[in-house]
């Protein structure tokens, strides 16, 4: 879905997360500004994870292809500083209907605390996003905080539209959650010994 590349940016994930889940909250509104059809989104949930350990896995952006769900592709174009553009591709998918999307983002970095994700070009005529980290001193975890305003080049349905955008970033924070909170995050898991003949 539109959201599950998109908001993958920044921001698959093998492991299941239910309990991560039920901790999330996520709302997504549509509404109308100047004749366009508005996604309005926000949510946000906690993590064990470090601060340093989620930027590091936030900023690794051509690693998130990983484990965002439906993200292809993710590559670095330039980096000047904190501004970083990025090249994506993925796949939306509404009901049964899906469709590749392809976008280059320019991100504006703000050291262990945010990340601001704008459109150059691609397949929205709107977007732009912000991931927000916030230190939880007592237990050594990681506040996250999504906002974003979408609005794609495509039809999205009106009725089901933020329905379907709801369930969609819900899955994608779902994924990065459950790889943030899996051991050694910012690393790929080992692979698995042979079994002993």
């Amino acid at each position: 879905m539109l959201s599950r590349l998109l908001l993958s940016l920044l921001l698959a994930c093998a492991t299941p997360v239910v309990a991560q889940a039920s901790a999330l909250e996520v709302s997504v509104k549509r509404v109308d500004v100047d004749d366009a059809h508005v996604f309005d989104v926000a949510a946000s949930g906690t993590v064990q994870a470090a601060p340093a350990a989620v930027w590091k896995v936030l900023t690794a952006y051509e690693r998130m292809p990983q484990f965002v769900p439906d993200m292809q592709s993710a590559k670095v174009l330039s980096r000047n500083g904190s501004e970083v553009i990025v090249e994506q591709f993925g796949v939306a998918r509404f009901l049964f209907l899906s469709r590749d999307i392809h976008l280059v983002v320019r991100i504006n970095e703000t050291p262990m605390s945010a990340i601001d994700i704008g459109l150059v070009s691609g397949d929205m005529k709107l977007y732009h996003c912000r991931w927000e980290l916030t230190p939880m001193p007592e237990t050594g975890g990681t506040r996250i905080s999504y906002s974003g305003r979408l609005v794609p080049k495509f039809y999205v349905p009106g009725m089901l539209g933020a329905s379907v955008v709801r369930s969609d970033v819900q899955r994608m924070l779902s994924a990065v959650f459950g790889y943030l909170d899996a051991p050694s995050p910012a690393t790929p898991a080992a692979p698995a010994a042979p079994a002993a003949p």
